[in-house]
């Protein structure tokens, strides 16, 4: 949801958001019932920086709270490019405390900075990394997505004839508590991941990765790059284990799409344009089919 380049400025994300919704409005013209997931790294990256800068005069707002904003704000751009009725649910997804990725933080966030900045940020409690030639990175928790708390209202609302956004971001990540309460943690949720589970408690028969290539691709690149049609569960994994999808790029979508087909249900990999086609069949990496 940003330009080209990367700009992430008001206009270049609702040009985005239109463009891609007009992709998804023809699938429900088309009589498909759509419910939709989205990333939200660019801005919160942006509300990390305002985060950043004004530390001194307003206090930092936790990670939570940042995923809820954009949940909203992206939400709204949706809503007001796709054209059929629709609904934003801002989505609670639940984590487990003792998940292992607390106890190590590896997922970057926001934007580089010197050292100095970087220690002045870690005062208030925040886990910074250096990264060679570039600066230093807030790094937070990705723990596992366990489930999408606010699914039952996304079913309500589907079955009133809305096509619904949920679970943006990955959904606000929140923890059960010892006296039983919820509570937002700092961290973030990988999207795909979040989608995989997303679908399963929607019921979903199809889930489409809409990503910027067409679809996985086998060695890629090498001189034996081959993109990936329809496969079974098997073989995606085994390619999986070999080592063919980087941890950073296609490697969360084929775990996402895997772990739905082992459900039952039908994965599709492929870019925005096409996903049409591949709901059809036509294009794509498509497993369970």
């Amino acid at each position: 949801m940003t330009a080209p380049d990367g700009s992430a400025s008001p206009a270049d994300q609702r040009l985005a958001v239109e463009q891609a919704m007009a992709h998804v409005s023809a699938l429900i013209s088309q009589g498909h019932q759509v419910v939709l997931t989205h990333g939200n790294g660019p801005q919160v990256g942006n509300l990390l920086l305002k985060n950043q800068l004004a530390a001194e005069v307003v206090p930092p707002v936790p990670l939570d709270w940042c995923g809820a904003q954009t949940q909203a704000t992206i939400g709204v751009l949706i809503l007001n490019a796709l054209g059929h009725p629709a609904a934003v649910v801002v989505t609670r997804t639940l984590v487990d405390l003792a998940d292992p990725a607390f106890a190590a933080p590896v997922k970057p966030i926001g934007r580089y900075f010197t050292e100095a900045e970087a220690r002045r940020f870690e005062q208030l409690g925040q886990t910074w990394r250096a990264f060679p030639g570039k600066g230093f990175r807030r790094v937070v928790a990705s723990p596992a997505p366990l489930e999408i708390l606010d699914a039952p209202a996304a079913l309500a609302l589907m079955d009133a004839g809305y096509t619904v956004v949920v679970a943006g971001g990955g959904g606000v990540p929140v923890a059960r508590q010892a006296d039983g309460s919820l509570r937002g943690v700092e961290a973030v949720i990988d999207k795909d991941a979040a989608a995989a589970v997303l679908a399963a408690a929607v019921r979903a028969s199809v889930l489409i990765v809409a990503t910027d290539v067409p679809a996985a691709v086998e060695g890629y690149g090498t001189g034996r790059a081959r993109p990936i049609g329809r496969t079974t569960v098997a073989e995606l994994r085994a390619l999986q284990a070999a080592g063919h999808f980087a941890s950073g790029s296609m490697g969360p979508k084929v775990e996402a799409a895997l772990r739905f087909a082992e459900g039952g249900g039908r994965a599709v990999i492929t870019s925005l344009e096409h996903i049409g086609d591949a709901l059809a069949g036509a294009t794509g990496t498509v497993v369970g089919w």
